[in-house]
């Protein structure tokens, strides 16, 4: 078979297929051109989704005749001195995008230099140059891309409707804008509602944009995050667990100003929520990592969203570490959208309102119940279920235990390494050490007042009202005292009669290896056994009979897409949070008044009280003002 060079326009088309997927990419290149260029305000058009036309105008610096022709020609920069690929400190790079676009579109480029009299425009339609002729605008440059992918209509199959690939516009232009807060952006066309996003000003431009393009909730919602090790920073802000989205759209990661997703990041956004949001939930994030360039190679993938840092388990480390610490720092900030969720149910019931009303379908979204009527209390009426606290009342309920509020362990619980004792909470112990009166409605979740129903106790603070789910509270207290028991002791194992092994490809069983003393941390003792295979020696002894064979397969799968094996911490993280569950106190129990205030007590003085195991919240909080509300007073 002959070999022959491909002509420059199929290598153009080629390139295409690599960098130009569907319009929001071309909007990409061009928006990270203007920035580049020093933008001070950027302006994106389009129409049909960005299939017929897409224009981004911008004021920046401009280019001169003779680089205009060359900035068409594929592999021609001015964004990479000395060609050193690893000192990459501008979005774009490889010179791939301007010659690709023009190959597959029809593509008409006009500039002004400062330095220029006048202006340049050249225009290029379907990989066929036209000559560069003088023309009239301010300084900076406007590049038009019309009829996307004419030259190669099959590529056209692949685009998604007009609002699709629209929206796919709009969050690759909130991306760059969030990371470039002093560069104003405007969003319009035929096929959208206009936005803008005005450049923002002051003290905290950041904080200012995230507000602009995510909303007042989120800044209100959210942890500052600022830690530095090793010389890599990183920055944002981060939202409480108790604010999140049905899907991962709402989480923004920056690498040196660039816009990327990226798996490892991924996972240690997941791992750093472990524990305090329920799996088909995703936090919202918009954080900044900035680090010397010859520590990340940004040039993993022609589109750059890709990245690779070469320390990636340090910049993991860091990420993990810094929002725990944050979310341990954020003590008992409860999301604004808890009250929201709770006022929008009580109203959902009342006169003028239907129960299918938005407000209804939130609470119950959230894991509340129905509304309130009065008709609906009078016939559910329970003298017994509102049981209010009077002073000096310290006698037991009926059915209450005669020590602590958590009912004994149940049978998941013995033998379990003598984690049973953790379930035992003593309130009675510290019960004389109570402020007296009203004392306690100045602590952070005040004073206990009623118990609703044997399950949700109301607590009076110094301007309104909280109320706590006493189960899902205690299973988290139980819980933290659980791994703070698997993290001061050697978790136990248990040794196998007979090795177990298990085969796997070659490179799984490497990688493996590699980790064993990773592993071996969290009790699982393994080593290399030949070619291809691994033994099994010893099983944290938590775990009892197990699927070994499927364990040591999953943590090889882990590690080959994201370089960490969580999935035994989880594992373990999980039979913790079961015990927890089990152990705890239970709904429909009554409380002694003193063991609510101590319950109290214990969740202010425990990280991460706020939600429950599963990332349920476990208290909401009724300000004054939200009740005056709904009683017409305000």
């Amino acid at each position: 078979m002959q070999v022959r060079q491909l002509g420059e326009q199929v290598i153009n088309q080629i390139a295409a297929g690599e960098v130009i997927e569907r319009p929001a990419s071309v909007i990409k290149e061009l928006v990270e051109n203007a920035v580049d260029a020093g933008a001070s305000n950027v302006e994106i058009v389009t129409a049909a989704g960005g299939k017929t036309l897409m224009r981004v105008t911008d004021d920046g610096d401009g280019m001169r005749r003779d680089d205009l022709k060359l900035a068409i020609r594929r592999h021609c920069t001015s964004k990479i001195s000395d060609d050193d690929l690893f000192d990459i400190r501008t979005l774009g790079f490889r010179g791939e995008a301007l010659p690709s676009i023009g190959s597959v579109a029809r593509l008409a480029i006009q500039t002004r230099h400062k330095e220029e009299v006048h202006a340049w425009t050249i225009a290029v339609e379907g990989g066929r140059e036209q000559p560069v002729v003088p023309s009239a605008r301010a300084r900076g440059t406007q590049v038009e891309v019309r009829d996307l992918f004419f030259a190669t209509p099959a590529r056209l199959k692949f685009l998604k409707s007009d609002r699709a690939e629209a929206s796919a516009i709009t969050d690759i232009v909130k991306r760059i804008a969030l990371a470039y807060p002093q560069i104003g952006f405007s969003l319009s066309g035929a096929d959208r509602q206009a936005q803008n996003w005005p450049a923002a000003r002051g003290g905290e431009p950041h904080l200012a944009r995230i507000a602009q393009i995510l909303g007042q909730e989120f800044v209100d919602n959210a942890m500052e995050i600022d830690a530095e090790r090793e010389g890599v920073r990183l920055s944002g802000f981060a939202g409480l667990p108790t604010h999140h989205r049905g899907n991962a759209q709402h989480q923004f990661f920056f690498v040196n100003g660039r816009p990327v997703k990226d798996k490892l990041l991924l996972s240690g956004l997941r791992g750093a929520y472990a524990d305090v949001l329920a799996r088909d939930r995703h936090p919202v994030v918009v954080l900044f990592i900035d680090l010397d360039p010859g520590q990340v190679d940004v040039n993993v993938h022609p589109a750059k969203a890709d990245v690779r840092f070469r320390d990636g388990q340090f910049v993991r480390g860091l990420l993990v570490g810094s929002i725990k610490h944050a979310l341990v720092q954020s003590g008992h900030r409860a999301s604004t959208s808890n009250a929201a969720v709770a006022l929008d149910a009580f109203r959902a019931r009342s006169p003028g309102h239907s129960p299918s009303s938005p407000g209804a379908a939130a609470m119950r979204g959230n894991g509340y119940g129905g509304g309130f009527t009065p008709s609906a209390a009078a016939a559910h009426w329970n003298p017994d279920a509102f049981r209010p606290l009077e002073t000096g009342d310290a006698s037991p309920a009926p059915d209450a235990f005669p020590a602590g509020f958590a009912e004994q362990p149940q049978a998941p619980f013995e033998g379990h390494n003598g984690f049973a004792d953790l379930a035992r909470p003593s309130a009675d112990a510290r019960a004389h050490e109570l402020p007296a009166g009203m004392e306690r409605t100045q602590l952070p979740l005040g004073a206990a007042r009623a118990q609703l129903h044997e399950t949700y106790i109301i607590a009076q603070t110094g301007d309104g009202i909280v109320i706590v789910d006493q189960h899902a509270a205690h299973e988290r207290l139980v819980y933290e005292r659980l791994k703070e028991a698997l993290a001061q002791k050697e978790i136990a194992r248990q040794i196998l009669l007979i090795p177990e092994i298990v085969e796997l490809p070659e490179e799984d069983a490497a990688r493996l290896a590699e980790r064993a003393e990773d592993l071996e941390k969290v009790g699982l003792s393994l080593e290399s056994f030949g070619p291809g295979a691994i033994a099994v020696r010893e099983t944290p002894a938590i775990l009892g009979d197990m699927d070994i064979q499927g364990l040591v397969r999953n943590l090889a799968d882990e590690l080959a897409e994201w370089e960490t094996a969580d999935g035994l911490k989880e594992r373990l993280d999980h039979v913790a949070a079961t015990m927890a569950c089990h152990g705890s106190v239970r709904a429909g129990r009554r409380m002694r008044p003193e063991e609510m205030d101590a319950l109290l007590r214990d969740m202010e003085a425990t990280p991460l009280s706020g939600q429950c195991n599963h990332g349920r919240p476990t208290w909401v909080e009724l300000k004054l003002s939200d009740i005056e509300k709904l009683f017409g007073r305000r």
